[in-house]
């Protein structure tokens, strides 16, 4: 079976673990210290805080800024975008998704009200926001912008990455470009927030037993931090293997009727997290039977996400999102990831013509 994603583990990573494991020191040291360093550099942001998941990383960006009333974020992503505003005391307000599976700004516009305190963008799939429209919006309305940058490390829009904009959320969860088994980052160019987050993230902890904020365990350990710093030193080819990927992938279906492949905006780099298409009526079958006939060939396929997070009842919501209702019906991704050679794209690409 090929895989829908492969977490790619080295020597180097193996031998990263081992040196922590016998330092003895497994929790929040000097390879932590250095992942953040690293990361923030990379990212191009002054201060990181590695947390111990993505979740964690958008509930400890929301706490920071103190959110307790409507965010603005998008229907179509992971369930904990959405549920890290609830669990921090605010509002989920969702609007609707463009053709790039990413939120439309003119639907953000539309529901920003005297409660609004933050608009919540997803890069979904690795792909960029329109970041223009969205900072305009912000400084216009005095909003505060926190990213979901989980699937899009290394993204950028105009040349500047994503991440930056705001305060960033990142995972490294195994499915991702790059991963440490289980934790996340947070990015900003804020001292204070960045203070703030350190101590929400470490039980509220200036120094030992000196309590000055509330706050949780959403510590990033030793190992993990140990595995991020090699995986991040092999990010780029990383990304630039997907991208290759994707791109082939996208040449051959393009005139394939009834698959609708990525966009792509030409001021946006796209990292490819997910590689996803679009299986539309004008296909010889729907998008099920396609994600089985791939499943007899030996073809791993996946739907993100088949229930946009309006129709899930614990966010009893009225409101409608066409886009996004439509899409999850859709929508099948593909594996593109650093593993998958030509010989895999080519039986992907016999079975769907």
């Amino acid at each position: 079976m090929i895989p829908i994603a492969k977490p790619i583990i080295g020597e180097e990573e193996i031998e990263a673990v081992k040196e922590v494991l016998k330092s003895g020191i497994l929790t929040q040291g000097k390879k932590v210290k250095e992942f953040e360093e690293r990361f923030s550099e990379f990212i191009g942001a002054k201060y990181s805080i590695a947390v111990s998941s993505g979740t964690t990383a958008l509930i400890t960006s929301l706490l920071s800024h103190n959110i307790k009333k409507e965010v603005i974020t998008t229907p179509f992503t992971f369930i904990s975008t959405a549920n890290s505003i609830i669990f921090t005391g605010g509002k989920a307000v969702f609007a609707d998704i463009n053709e790039d599976f990413n939120i439309d700004i003119e639907r953000i516009n539309e529901k920003i009200t005297k409660k609004t305190e933050a608009i919540l963008p997803v890069h979904l799939f690795g792909n960029p926001c329109d970041m223009k429209g969205i900072m305009d919006l912000v400084e216009d309305h005095n909003l505060i912008l926190i990213e979901d940058t989980c699937q899009a490390h290394g993204a950028s829009f105009e040349n500047k990455k994503v991440g930056s904009f705001g305060t960033g959320c990142f995972s490294f969860y195994p499915t991702k470009n790059i991963t440490t088994g289980e934790g996340g980052m947070i990015t900003t160019d804020d001292e204070k927030i960045a203070e703030k987050c350190r101590l929400i993230r470490n039980i509220g902890m200036k120094s030992q037993y000196e309590y000055v904020h509330l706050g949780y365990n959403f510590r990033m350990n030793e190992i993990s931090a140990a595995i991020g710093i090699e995986q991040l030193k092999k990010i780029s080819s990383f990304i630039e293997k997907r991208r290759k990927n994707s791109q082939y992938l996208t040449k051959k279906l393009k005139n394939v009727r009834g698959i609708i492949t990525p966009k792509e905006n030409k001021k946006a780099f796209h990292v490819y997290h997910q590689y996803t298409i679009r299986v539309t009526e004008e296909y010889s079958m729907n998008r099920d039977q396609l994600q089985q006939k791939l499943k007899e060939n030996g073809i791993a396929s996946k739907i993100y996400y088949p229930i946009p997070l309006n129709k899930l009842r614990l966010y009893n919501s009225n409101k409608k999102c066409p886009n996004a209702e439509r899409f999850s019906k859709e929508v099948l991704s593909l594996p593109i990831h650093p593993s998958v050679d030509e010989k895999d794209l080519n039986l992907i690409l016999k079975v769907i013509k």
